[in-house]
């Protein structure tokens, strides 16, 4: 693997903190090893580093790839403009390394966690466009063959499929996409580069969306590697969903409306919740969900990996956000395997 200067030095440097824990292999049950065996990339997991020896030794034995949940985010590395802090990324990409794992970087242009002296900074187009390319510079540049892939632009769609007005597209217009994509390509020769959005599951007009900005791209002679399909399910109606995750059927068309269009596609955050507390029967719901999800991704042959958001339930975001919910991830929040982890295991391995 191979590190640009500025990252040797930097991940060399004492302000990385405590020491980051290598893990030691285990045997039995492995989602990565099972992954690798049915021909896919990888299996990872989001990733926040944090005192928590159970996560250290359940990523040795079941994944090759993290995603730093928030440490390369805009407003965690450059917040005010040309003040890059990288100490917290940095210690997620040495970790990555000192493990042997793949890393999903994530991301370079999206509309939230953005300091506001980008998203208010009332910024002309060209202004702007320099804006972007000093941070994708610096990102992609400093981590320039660190990074397996790149979560380039985030969520740039409303749930009709139409554009968000983001800062990125009332200022510069759809053209910002495969600008991104074209600094992305320019500072990291290596990473592949992804298209990033949650709700493109469903087979529907914002489906259709992320297949136009592919085509779009492609259209300004851009190079696009993938579509992350987020897939933040739900295994049963809930106040926040629309109802349970699509059939298998619907999800692997949902697959080929990017993938046919000459692109690798894969799942990028998955979790799977519910309406709690979680019951034997809510508990074996999830855990039929989690393996047609997975058996949707091995059914497609450009689905080249997935990655689950988070581990344990103990620090799962969806609580937070939606009340009520939650218990969404295939751990429980005492690190214990839930029904859901044989589930998405069977749909990886075709039992």
């Amino acid at each position: 693997m191979h590190f640009s200067g500025i990252v040797a030095a930097g991940l060399a440097c004492s302000r990385l903190g405590a020491a980051i824990p290598a893990v030691s292999s285990q045997t039995g049950d492995s989602l990565y090893k099972a992954m690798r065996q049915r021909g896919r990339n990888f299996l990872g997991t989001a990733l926040t580093l944090r005192n928590e020896t159970a996560e250290y030794k359940i990523i040795k034995q079941d994944f090759n790839s993290i995603t730093p949940e928030n440490a390369q985010k805009w407003e965690s590395t450059e917040p005010s403009r040309g003040n890059f802090t990288f100490a917290d990324a940095d210690r997620h990409v040495a970790f990555a390394k000192q493990n042997g794992l793949q890393i999903h970087c994530h991301n370079l242009v999206w509309h939230s966690q953005l300091p506001t002296w980008v998203s208010e900074g009332g910024f002309d187009n060209a202004t702007l466009i320099q804006v972007m390319e000093d941070h994708i510079k610096a990102l992609a540049g400093r981590y320039k063959g660190a990074c397996t892939r790149w979560d380039v632009v985030n969520e740039a769609l409303n749930e009709d499929g139409t554009y968000r007005e983001s800062v990125w597209y009332t200022t510069i217009g759809e053209a910002y996409l495969p600008i991104a994509f074209k600094l992305a390509a320019k500072y990291d020769t290596h990473a592949k580069l992804f298209y990033n959005d949650y709700n493109l599951e469903y087979n529907n007009v914002k489906t259709a969306g992320a297949q136009r900005i592919v085509k779009l791209i492609k259209s300004y002679g851009v190079r696009i590697d993938g579509v992350g399909y987020q897939a933040h399910l739900s295994s049963e109606i809930t106040p926040t969903s629309p109802g349970p995750a699509p059939n298998q059927t619907v999800l692997e068309q949902a697959f080929h409306a990017t993938a046919d269009e000459g692109v690798d596609v894969a799942y990028t955050e998955i979790d799977i919740r519910m309406n709690t507390p979680a019951t034997p029967e809510k508990l074996e719901v999830q855990k039929q969900t989690y393996e047609r999800v997975a058996a949707a991704c091995l059914a497609v042959k450009r689905c080249v990996g997935m990655t689950v958001w988070g581990i344990s339930d103990k620090y799962s975001w969806i609580p937070g956000v939606f009340p009520g919910e939650g218990a969404a991830n295939i751990w429980d929040e005492n690190y214990n395997k839930k029904p859901a982890y044989k589930g998405f295991l069977r749909g990886i391995v075709g039992w």
